[in-house]
């Protein structure tokens, strides 16, 4: 009968506000299965932030009260656990960062490196952003949620821990869910700042041989230059770095393979529903969480209009024309954005291939954000 009280009471505890968050969690695990919107982000998103909505989940800890009222103790919950070891010190984020290094192919920006210019260009949403949210928020939770224009999940989260922001929950979430959501909000943006004759300018392919030692070189070369600049990227930039030069040294291929596969899925599956501890209705559902993803959303299209732009503004002074919409490429959202990009160019015209184009500039995204991340925590810490 005690047993039967207690489910009937804790079914009375259940909040609106936790209602709320477990049916966002089921729209984010509708959008990973159903629109198969990067379902190794946002269905383990989703699936944590049910589970820590549930009144008095085991999942997240707990405080024991007694019979006053009065805090006693706590009841450890395993995603809080996990959260305090792998991302409350940067762990995860920081380890994914080698497998994404084992993965990027950095050939196409180190055979055409003026492709480069543009992974910079599409940083300008961040620093925008930043100057946006420092009218609502104080200067270092700004900074955090101007990265979220970084279009980077561990650069986001690094940053914000590193601030000590606030609202370290609501920027994770928004990061992720933004990365997942390239595909919808990256292509209308192209299409209001292209023309139709823009997008059907053709790039031919014209690949140079990158030597073996030049792409050994590049990731020490690249750690070295920005340590140097921005001392705070240093685990940021060498973590990444490091995953790229297993891929290239042409000694450790088991390890590449192990940390393109295996270490970068085992870490997507803890650091997903980690997020989600995130996600509890309390600390969530303020006016500054809806603030903030607002923001981010404001970091996103920026940042995509920021490399279109300035592919706009290169040709006219180019003699061979460039199809601006590679420069949206330039967001660090990879390899999603390099295949939008490719995708609305083979819509435009069959014939069109903008692939390496647009990967190209979509690694050198993910440089530049790193290297933009280093350069706030510089500036901020």
């Amino acid at each position: 009968m005690a047993d039967f009280l207690d489910v009937f009471r804790n079914v009375l505890n259940i909040t609106w506000q936790q209602i709320v968050m477990m049916l966002i969690g089921g729209l984010l695990i509708y959008l990973a299965i159903k629109k198969d919107m990067e379902p190794t982000l946002l269905l383990p998103i989703g699936f944590g932030a049910i589970m820590v909505n549930i009144p008095g989940s085991g999942a997240v800890t707990q405080k024991i009260l007694d019979s006053i009222g009065n805090v006693i103790g706590l009841q450890e919950g395993a995603l809080s656990v996990l959260y305090d070891a792998g991302i409350a010190n940067e762990l995860f984020p920081l380890i994914l960062f080698i497998g994404i290094g084992a993965m990027i192919d950095f050939g196409p920006i180190l055979s055409n490196p003026k492709l480069m210019i543009f992974g910079a260009a599409a940083q300008f949403g961040i620093f925008f952003t930043m100057c946006l949210a420092s009218v609502f928020f104080d200067i270092k939770d700004a900074a955090s949620i101007g990265i979220i224009g970084a279009a980077d999940g561990p650069t986001a989260i690094v940053v914000a821990q590193k601030l000590n922001s606030k609202y370290v929950g609501a920027i994770m979430v928004a990061a992720y869910s933004y990365m997942a959501m390239v595909p919808i909000i990256q292509p209308p943006v192209i299409k209001l700042l292209t023309t139709k004759k823009e997008r059907l300018i053709r790039m031919p392919y014209k690949p140079a041989e990158v030597s073996k030692t030049t792409r050994i070189l590049f990731p020490i070369i690249i750690t070295i230059i920005t340590g140097i600049v921005a001392p705070s990227s240093v685990s940021l930039v060498g973590f990444l770095m490091y995953g790229n030069l297993i891929r290239e040294c042409g000694v450790l291929d088991s390890l590449s393979e192990t940390a393109q596969k295996v270490l970068a899925n085992l870490v997507t599956i803890f650091l997903g529903i980690t997020i989600a501890s995130q996600m509890q209705a309390d600390q969530f559902l303020r006016p500054q969480t809806l603030l903030i993803l607002g923001l981010g959303l404001f970091a996103f299209i920026f940042d995509t209009a920021g490399g279109v732009l300035f592919a706009k503004l290169l040709n006219l002074f180019l003699k061979e024309k460039i199809n601006p919409m590679i420069g949206a490429a330039g967001i660090s959202a990879f390899p999603m954005s390099g295949r939008i990009v490719h995708k609305m160019g083979l819509k435009e015209d069959p014939h069109n291939f903008l692939l390496m184009h647009s990967i190209g500039v979509n690694v050198s995204g993910q440089i530049a954000s790193v290297i933009a991340g280093g350069l706030v925590l510089n500036f901020f810490m």
